[in-house]
């Protein structure tokens, strides 16, 4: 990936989305961390178009979250993999979970449980700093020179 890609936009959060995408790529990486590699999986979990699927695919790939790897050359297929930086966004799918939990709950969801302690995951930001839970302080903005 070009690191230099988004580099003039100075908000990370901004930054950010641009590199992530929309609902459909979030969706994707959601698919990828529950272990789906495939372009026929993606498309059949998410029920996408396949050209958007294609595009979505293409985007996450040079944005540098997935990474794709041929798995067979007759015919020729290949396989998306979370990178390093696709791993690391794990946490935001659960935090965005977290927001619809309190916001959207209501009928039957997808829960998620911790593979070890058996227990579900209600995952909470945290300041690394201060250990405050984000947004029960108030924050301050400041803009680059």
């Amino acid at each position: 990936m070009n690191s230099e890609l988004f580099l003039d936009i100075p908000c990370l959060i901004e930054r950010s989305l641009q590199s992530v995408g929309d609902q459909w790529s979030i969706l994707i990486l959601r698919d990828a961390h529950s272990g789906i590699r495939r372009f026929d999986e993606f498309r059949k979990s998410l029920g996408i178009a396949p050209t958007i699927l294609t595009k979505r695919l293409a985007m996450l790939t040079e944005t540098g979250l997935l990474e794709k790897k041929r798995y067979s050359e007759r015919p020729p297929r290949d396989e998306y993999l979370l990178t390093e930086a696709g791993i690391d966004f794990l946490p935001v799918l659960f935090m965005i979970g977290a927001w619809g939990r309190k916001h959207r709950a209501g009928g039957n969801v997808v829960r998620f449980y911790d593979a070890l302690a058996g227990t579900e995951i209600d995952a909470i930001a945290i300041d690394k700093a201060t250990g405050s839970p984000i947004g029960s302080r108030e924050i301050r903005v400041v803009l680059p020179d």
